[in-house]
């Protein structure tokens, strides 16, 4: 039966210290093993222990499962307490990272072998022939983002890293340490999510690779064996699967609990987060491979996803079927935001990613609620939106939709506001905007 929301009470207590930032990636930049790789768009490793606790989770017989398992931080808290996991992450490239943190049982010792011998590793060239060759093995964007020598030496790494004799699990780790590099020794503006070339990063230009590279491979080996001495006691299955979490095919009724943050509908760019990465590991070159390879595998959440023909942006029959006020209200914001976007400079294509974000959603809570346990919780960090000034309240539809598709109740816990930020603007597009935990029972 579908039920209104019920708002828990939005003061900390002793037990949620610092709960205005579980929606944000804050917390797990000083965790271990979680702040290897830097994901703007992840969740605090706090808020998945809370939640753990606050359902009386039990070692080594609870399983949590993360329909967006991103940069895994839900799957390395239940790792580290001994809870089983289940994760799905579309994003192919994000994938083999999120392994690598949860990959222990690695040969430790022939990766501090391989990190002692970096020193040997690039060639001596003339700055000309360095140019020149940097010119063929990379695409422009590189060229841009670092010095000539660091980005030779970065590209020789690679290449060593891949003719080594390393096992995979351990060729695997050292590229992550590779790739989490490459923005402390660019000199490009590479802050999250973009890339600006043409502003130049002054504290990265004496930053040189291998010692940094090096470092951090030191780190993530430290947090390893804290993570394994943590563990010692304890027994886990983890799971990660590179798919789709729409029809993940993960077994039915398998997950005591679902911890996860699906993207926000804030026409934030997955894709376009690690092109830097992708480009240099060679697994794209251009725009178009970044959207092929990665966009047409992701859920919609960004216009730059949008083909205007393609009739996948048509409100799905399922959707209009189990869901019908919810489809009608966004057919009717999609109808506003297709009128407003021709009076807008951008006439970005929020109306179409509205449509494909809830038939996505609905599709991912019908999923979801197949894979958790009768009698099992869930819950969904979210936020709101108001493109082009059309509020969109994400969370209520989420959880009008959840209990439609399989969930039985469902209640909103406000986290805290968003877009205040701005001080000129502290309503963005005139709407106070919010970010909130939504909870679903089965």
């Amino acid at each position: 039966m579908t039920r209104q929301p019920r708002l828990f009470k939005s003061e900390p207590d002793a037990n949620r210290s610092g709960f205005s930032e579980w929606g944000t990636f804050k917390d797990s930049l000083r965790a271990p093993i979680h702040n290897w790789f830097t994901y703007p768009a992840g969740f605090s490793h706090k808020a998945v222990e809370h939640y753990l606790q606050l359902h009386s989770a039990v070692p080594q017989k609870t399983v949590i499962y993360d329909p967006f398992m991103g940069s895994g931080t839900t799957n390395i808290v239940a790792k580290l307490g001994g809870f089983s996991s289940f994760g799905v992450e579309a994003h192919p490239f994000v994938y083999p990272i999120t392994l690598s943190k949860l990959t222990w049982d690695i040969d430790l010792a022939s990766i501090r072998r391989f990190v002692s011998n970096l020193d040997t590793t690039a060639d001596r060239l003339s700055e000309s022939k360095i140019r020149e060759h940097n010119a063929k093995k990379f695409p422009e964007l590189l060229t841009k983002c670092f010095l000539p020598n660091t980005l030779y030496e970065l590209g020789a790494i690679r290449d060593k890293v891949k003719k080594s004799k390393l096992g995979a699990n351990e060729k695997r780790l050292v590229n992550v340490a590779l790739i989490c590099s490459l923005r402390d020794v660019s000199i490009a503006a590479t802050g999250w999510p973009y890339i600006a070339p043409k502003k130049i990063k002054v504290t990265s230009m004496s930053k040189l690779p291998i010692p940094t590279i090096a470092k951090r491979i030191t780190r993530m080996l430290e947090d390893i064996e804290w993570a394994i001495e943590e563990t010692a006691t304890l027994n886990s299955e983890h799971h990660c699967i590179l798919g789709d979490s729409r029809d993940s095919g993960v077994s039915s009724e398998i997950a005591d609990l679902i911890f996860t943050s699906p993207p926000y509908l804030n026409n934030f760019d997955y894709a376009d987060r690690t092109r830097l990465e992708m480009y240099f590991m060679g697994d794209a070159q251009t725009w178009g491979d970044i959207s092929t390879q990665v966009r047409t595998r992701l859920m919609t959440s960004a216009t730059t996803q949008i083909n205007r023909s393609d009739p996948q942006y048509e409100i799905s029959a399922e959707f209009r079927s189990d869901c019908a006020e919810e489809a009608t209200f966004i057919s009717e914001a999609a109808s506003e935001l297709g009128k407003r976007r021709l009076t807008k400079g951008g006439k970005k294509s929020y109306d179409l990613m509205v449509v494909g974000y809830f038939n996505d959603i609905h599709r991912i809570l019908r999923d979801s609620a197949r894979i958790l346990k009768t009698g099992g919780s869930a819950a969904f960090v979210l936020g709101d939106s108001a493109p082009y000034g059309v509020h969109i309240p994400t969370d209520v539809l989420i959880g009008k939709i959840g209990t439609q598709v399989g969930m039985s109740e469902y209640l909103i816990e406000p986290l805290r506001k968003r877009g205040d930020k701005w001080a000129n603007n502290p309503q963005r597009h005139g709407v106070e905007l919010r970010e909130t935990i939504v909870h679903f029972r089965k």
